[in-house]
């Protein structure tokens, strides 16, 4: 179990190095946020970093939920990790009917590998 949080903190990180890079300005817009702008205006790049700091959330509930913390008890962890896998299960589907090509094609599967490991972690613990 430890194996899986510890991949789906990876992929979590990743995803959150994207929504930095995109609340920084860099011009991977085209990739999130419905992909109408290559670099995200203003009210996009906060929700990107608001995007950031509920990642930090998310990792603290699979760290929790897989043993390697205890920052999030009981019954809010599980309630917590199902909602998470229901959050992460529809950006997936969200991303899968984007009218952008590139998020589509790269982040629909970008946002459903991170449910995998909490799946995974979620039905072991």
């Amino acid at each position: 179990m430890p194996a899986f949080a510890i991949a789906g903190l990876v992929l979590l990180a990743a995803l959150a190095v994207f929504q930095i890079a995109l609340a920084a300005g860099a011009p991977l817009g085209r990739f999130a946020w419905g992909g109408r702008h290559d670099v995200l205006p203003p009210k996009r790049r906060v929700g990107s970093a608001v995007v950031v700091a509920i990642y930090a959330v998310f990792a603290l509930f699979l760290l929790s939920e897989a043993d390697l913390i205890s920052v999030v008890g009981e019954p809010q962890l599980t309630i917590g990790m199902w909602a998470i896998l229901v959050c992460l299960a529809l950006t997936g589907l969200l991303n899968l009917f984007s009218r952008s090509r590139f998020e589509r094609t790269v982040m629909t599967p970008a946002a459903l590998a991170p449910s995998v490991s909490f799946s995974l972690v979620t039905l072991s613990a």
